[in-house]
């Protein structure tokens, strides 16, 4: 078995595509123009990741995406960890667990300071035994009316992690075409939004407005009073008073943010002061 860089040309983006249709048949999210946007288009760089060769048929795959993020003080590139597939063939031979591990040694030789993502409660236990993440905290899973009522933002270099976003990495990010970012002005606050769970109930998240900042989506579309928000705020200035959590029992899967660092200087992320939207992930 070949272990190997990932690459962007459409040809292998192809097989990337025939690979995730073997492994979630039906999932009609993996289209040539997703996995360009996802994997070429990103401004903050190209995939990141390793392949599994069996002679010249693709066994494996893991890819995470480039980033910016504030960590403790200092704003760093990190990797987002995201798609992984085994073809049916290759399962049970720990093929994840190998490209994972080189892709985050190949990540920490890059300059990047750590890796982060969300797991759900099956795949948790494999990321934290086997790959030395942290398991950070569970994100918050609610339902509200309007605005979020958290105080005042805390500024990014006293969090222990806040995604940092650039006017050109939130206007890729909204672009996403399986499921764009719709986006409204409110104020000093930028009020997300994208279709969640097939319903019209949209995930919803808020930033600071970005001076010069323009998406390029069309923000027509009606926000629903009725939202969803996925993510953590600061326990020092979190308020959900508008927002009650869903029940356990009612959700899917609990979330976990997950986060394991490449650097000495941060061991841990601190779980009290985390900023976390749905923009952070690719649920949406």
């Amino acid at each position: 078995m070949r272990i190997a860089p990932v690459q962007h040309d459409p040809a292998t983006l192809a097989l990337y595509g025939a690979l995730f249709d073997a492994c979630f048949p039906g999932a009609g999210k993996f289209t040539p123009a997703y996995l360009t946007w996802l994997y070429a288009a990103n401004p903050d760089g190209p995939a990141v990741g390793m392949d599994a060769w069996d002679g010249e048929r693709l066994a494996a795959h893991y890819v995470c995406i480039p980033a910016r993020a504030w960590v403790e003080g200092r704003e760093v590139p990190v990797l987002l960890s995201l798609n992984t597939a085994t073809h049916p063939d290759y399962q049970g031979k720990g093929l994840f667990t190998k490209l994972a591990a080189a892709t985050f040694e190949a990540g920490a030789a890059a300059g990047f300071d750590g890796v982060y993502g969300v797991a759900n409660a099956n795949s948790t236990p494999g990321f934290v035994r086997k790959l030395g993440f942290q398991l950070v905290r569970p994100l918050e899973a609610r339902v509200g009316l309007g605005k979020l009522a958290h105080g005042p933002k805390a500024p990014a270099a006293q969090l222990s992690f806040e995604r940092s976003w650039s006017p050109q990495a939130l206007a890729w990010r909204c672009a996403n075409p399986h499921n764009p970012v719709a986006r409204k002005s409110s104020g000093e606050r930028e009020q997300f939004y994208a279709p969640a769970f097939g319903l019209k109930l949209p995930a919803y998240a808020e930033l600071p407005a970005l001076a010069g900042a323009d998406t390029g989506v069309d923000a027509s579309a009606p926000l629903s009073p009725l939202r969803l928000y996925l993510g953590l705020a600061p326990d020092a200035n979190s308020s959900y008073w508008n927002y009650p959590s869903i029940p356990r029992r009612l959700r899917p899967s609990p979330l976990n943010l997950i986060y394991r660092s490449f650097v000495p200087r941060v061991s841990a992320l601190d779980p009290s002061r985390l900023q976390f939207s749905f923009l952070d992930f690719d649920a949406y």
